[in-house]
């Protein structure tokens, strides 16, 4: 397992076209444009002239001037502006995660999509447009609401490393190793990559505090030893939390967990 830097990026320019995208709902003009998607993400449910990865969806993030945006492996994000009816995008970042193939050369569609398509939103459905590519997406909220951290089987995406999570770099979890977190009445059952095991965990709104975990001691190829590590090292004591959609973020400071909820 390798942890990579954030590899900088410039990304071009990309035209934003107010018309009508869904039945009902008039489009927003593009002086208010900018305000009415800040704060908000959304999460495709329609791709015409091409296909996504199957399991994977395009994720753009608008936040106080600054776009976050994934395609199911790496993330991509810098800042950006609206002057009239144009957003521009500055200094690019791209997380550095290993993912099969097809899910790499997904973020790089992405990034080229992102750099010449008209954009236009309606209510809450955000329609993008480059060439015979038509991409769709619905705001996070009405897509895919937030899942509940109880009861709720999280598998681990990627560790996180760096002076915060925030900023941190992002690590992949090796092919064929799976970690796994289930928190319910007061208890967390973990799958670590190599062992399993579990302990107790209070909850409050924004924090998680574990208590001792217990685990069976077996040895495992290297890949997943490292994985386990980590896994261990952010369930230890106060540990901060967020969900968004389906995916949970552990936070212990200088480390932590990037989580998706599977069935």
């Amino acid at each position: 397992m390798q942890r990579h830097p954030l590899l900088v990026l410039a990304i071009a320019a990309a035209t934003i076209v107010a018309a009508c995208s869904s039945v009902g709902a008039p489009s927003v003009p593009a002086p208010t444009l900018a305000a009415a998607l800040d704060g908000r993400t959304f999460l495709s449910t329609d791709l015409q002239g091409a296909v996504l990865v199957p399991g994977s969806r395009v994720s753009l993030t608008f936040t106080d001037g600054g776009l976050q945006a994934s395609a199911g492996c790496n993330s991509m994000g810098g800042t950006y502006t609206i002057d009239g009816d144009r957003l521009t995008t500055t200094q690019q970042s791209m997380t550095q995660m290993a993912c099969e193939e097809p899910r790499m050369q997904q973020d790089e569609w992405l990034t080229r999509f992102l750099g010449g398509a008209t954009i236009t939103l309606a209510g809450d459905t955000l329609t993008m447009a480059e060439g015979t590519v038509r991409l769709t997406l619905m705001d996070q909220e009405v897509a895919t609401p937030d899942q509940p951290i109880e009861g709720t089987r999280w598998v681990v995406d990627g560790i996180v490393s760096g002076e915060s999570v925030s900023s941190g770099s992002v690590s992949s979890v090796p092919a064929g190793v799976t970690a796994t977190i289930r928190i319910a009445d007061g208890r967390v059952d973990v799958e670590a990559g190599c062992n399993t095991g579990g302990g107790t965990v209070e909850m409050t709104a924004d924090t998680l505090t574990f208590g001792p975990i217990a685990m069976t001691k077996m040895g495992c190829e290297p890949g997943a030893m490292a994985v386990e590590g980590a896994v261990i090292r952010v369930l230890a004591g106060a540990v901060g939390y967020t969900i968004q959609a389906d995916v949970l973020t552990l936070d212990a400071g200088d480390t932590g967990l990037m989580l998706r909820a599977t069935p």
